[in-house]
């Protein structure tokens, strides 16, 4: 039985299945071992993870008085707190996805393409073009303003060697449609969109050999990375047309708000807005995509996983509009429905975050593809209902991509 601990309550025998917080921080290369020594017990206790997922049916349980969580409580739990979120209200944008979708992904290749110019002068030690970076985030936010979905999703889909680049794009459009629901105006959103572009500009400045390391990085390699906020904020600071904001978030979007963040462990009102704005898009992009070391999580487990860390490392404000913004089963979503079909989430629907319109295209009853069906579950008369995400590593439907998408050869 899998059981949600207290690291400190960890002891020798026991198997980890899984750290409670960004696999990007702990500290092992592998999340699924048998704990078999003190060296490694106390390396967990000294990384800032504060919760593990133990395996009791591959080693030592706890002791039955002391307070553990089970896989379905916490299920519970997370669920409830998401369908809390799906409460509020939130903005949707007029264009459907099918129609947006071609427009986008020309936007993301146009966009990538414009990172990378951008990048290559920062290596040169040359000054970035912040009208040409304006220009890139209008483009972005007009997409994203006609269907938020489509932009959004297509930059997950980016190629290990694209990383970099794309995540820039990605975290631009999510920090537009965040500004959004969080009511911030036409001039704040802008400059949202063009935080959430430069945030990263510091990886322009990493050694290659780190940057794209296929395994964990060392602890020496890992505060090389952790040097990218500052040196992307001095590369900002020379040229006076980047504002304030811009600069804010590129130097303290790995900031948390108990404090345990990075460069300067700033902690809560001492995190700006748009900081902490950027600090959940930026995760969010990175857990979802495709890294030299680990396979992009789906979009709903994501934002399960974030619900879990979001004491200590987001804001809760920003997490619960960030979850509206995006919704409870993001578009490209795996899941699972009562009438025993599965479907991907193709786009949100006005009413609520929890009725998505699904494409459904696989029946568990009898195991084999049916003809692909669209599902409003927002409509009124509507039967079906999601009973839960599914792991695409389980299924592993090739075409999972140009389901939702309709666009095809899509590669993750």
């Amino acid at each position: 039985m899998l059981k949600r601990i207290s690291v400190k309550q960890l002891t020798i025998g026991m198997h980890i299945k899984e750290f409670c917080g960004s696999w990007m921080e702990h500290p092992f290369i592998r999340s699924s071992f048998l704990l078999s020594n003190e060296k490694d017990l106390g390396v967990i206790l000294t990384s800032g993870i504060k919760e593990v997922w133990i395996d009791s049916s591959k080693g030592l349980d706890v002791p039955v008085s002391v307070l553990a969580v089970t896989e379905k409580q916490a299920q519970i739990e997370i669920d409830a707190t998401l369908e809390l979120v799906a409460l509020g209200g939130r903005s949707m944008a007029p264009v459907s996805i099918e129609r947006e979708v071609e427009r986008a992904a020309l936007i993301c290749n146009q966009s990538k393409q414009a990172m990378v110019s951008m990048f290559e002068e920062a290596r040169m030690g040359n000054s970035v073009d912040v009208g040409g970076a304006k220009e890139l985030v209008e483009e972005i936010s007009d997409s994203v303003m006609r269907n938020p979905g489509a932009l959004i999703s297509l930059a997950r889909l980016k190629s290990v060697d694209d990383y970099t680049y794309m995540h820039s794009v990605a975290v631009c459009a999510m920090m537009v449609v965040l500004a959004k629901q969080l009511g911030l105006d036409e001039a704040k959103t802008r400059l949202a969109g063009l935080a959430g572009l430069m945030h990263d500009l510091g990886k322009a400045a990493m050694p290659p050999a780190v940057l794209n390391k296929p395994g964990k990085l060392t602890e020496a390699e890992f505060e090389i990375i952790k040097s990218h906020p500052v040196k992307g904020h001095a590369m900002l600071l020379m040229s006076d047309n980047f504002d304030a904001e811009t600069r804010d978030v590129c130097l303290h979007h790995h900031e948390k708000v108990d404090g345990s963040g990075y460069p300067e462990g700033l902690k809560g009102d001492g995190i700006s807005l748009m900081a902490k704005m950027g600090a959940v898009c930026d995760v969010y992009d990175a857990i979802t995509s495709n890294r030299p070391y680990k396979i992009g999580w789906d979009p709903a487990e994501s934002l399960r996983k974030m619900a879990e860390w979001s004491n200590g490392h987001f804001d809760q404000k920003v997490f619960q509009a960030f979850v509206k913004s995006m919704g409870i089963y993001p578009v490209g979503s795996l899941v699972l429905m009562n009438s025993g079909r599965i479907g991907v989430v193709t786009a949100q629907s006005a009413k609520s975050l929890i009725t998505p319109q699904i494409k459904v295209f696989y029946s568990t009853k009898s195991h084999m593809r049916i003809t692909p069906e669209i599902l409003d579950l927002s409509r009124s008369g509507s039967t079906d209902k999601i009973a839960g995400r599914e792991d695409p590593a389980k299924w592993r439907f090739p075409d999972l991509d140009e389901l939702w998408s309709g666009l095809p050869q899509l590669k993750r």
